[in-house]
């Protein structure tokens, strides 16, 4: 059951404790308040619209912040419940940006105005050294290293997104070359979670359906804590074991 909020602190108070930058406005899309945190963060923004601190934003309408008021306002207008999007500011700063309705009291259907939060406020030279830098993590290069053998070394971050790329640059690479064995190296991983989990065993499932075995070596010690067993996917401590077993199976195939 929702309780209401102690009588001894206030909505701004709450707004204020928020580690996100909030800004309220009316329904007529009129900036009327921002917290402690907007007010500190913007002021680096404000003078990007030619203001000299970021409280000069109040008073001020949103469309005075877009090059398109027209688009922003049919958005706004549209809006039931919330909206999010990834927004670029003057070329200079990028952010994650998150509109909800304020409703009435009385009226649920009733919109009285709108709270925005800028989350991840970042300078744009930031944002793309951070994308080179994923770039060049993805970018390790795949190596032939025995007959119909390809390996690769992952590093740094397997997002859902990057996830893909690998796939499909891997999948590429098996059937260009007629590759029948996939080793992955996790040395380069920091750290395990579900996205990663779920990387590695669509990349799996995937070359299983072409006929290529996948496994995975260079669990480190601290890492195998924190991973269960996989679904059918053989694991070896490093490359060494991994290849060993590799020429153990293709020196098999030959027997018969």
């Amino acid at each position: 059951m929702n309780r209401p909020i102690p009588i001894n602190i206030s909505g701004t108070e709450a707004l204020n404790s928020i580690g996100e930058n909030i800004i309220i406005a009316d329904k007529e899309f009129t900036i009327t308040w921002m917290n402690t945190k907007a007010t500190v963060s913007l002021t680096a923004i404000a003078p990007l619209f030619g203001l000299t601190k970021a409280e000069d934003m109040i008073g001020l309408k949103m469309d005075y912040f877009h090059k398109k008021p027209i688009y922003q306002r049919n958005i706004m207008k549209e809006l039931q419940e919330g909206h999010r999007a990834r927004i670029n500011i003057r070329g200079k700063f990028v952010a994650d940006i998150v509109i909800t309705t304020i409703k009435s009291n009385n009226n649920p259907e009733q919109i009285e105005g709108y709270m925005v939060m800028l989350m991840d406020v970042t300078l744009q030279a930031e944002e793309e050294m951070k994308k080179e830098k994923l770039i060049k993590d993805l970018s390790a290069p795949i190596l032939n290293i025995w007959e119909k053998t390809i390996a690769l070394t992952l590093v740094g971050e397997l997002d859902l997104s990057r996830g893909e790329t690998l796939i499909s640059t891997v999948l590429e690479e098996c059937v260009s070359k007629g590759i029948e064995y996939v080793m992955i190296s996790l040395r380069g991983i920091n750290s395990f979670d579900d996205s990663v989990r779920q990387n590695l065993q669509k990349l799996y499932d995937c070359l299983k359906l072409i006929g290529v075995e996948f496994i995975v070596v260079g669990i480190k010690p601290k890492l195998a804590l924190n991973i269960r067993e996989f679904r059918d996917i053989l694991t070896f401590s490093d490359a060494h074991a991994g290849l060993k077993y590799i020429i153990s199976c293709q020196g098999k195939k030959l027997e018969r």
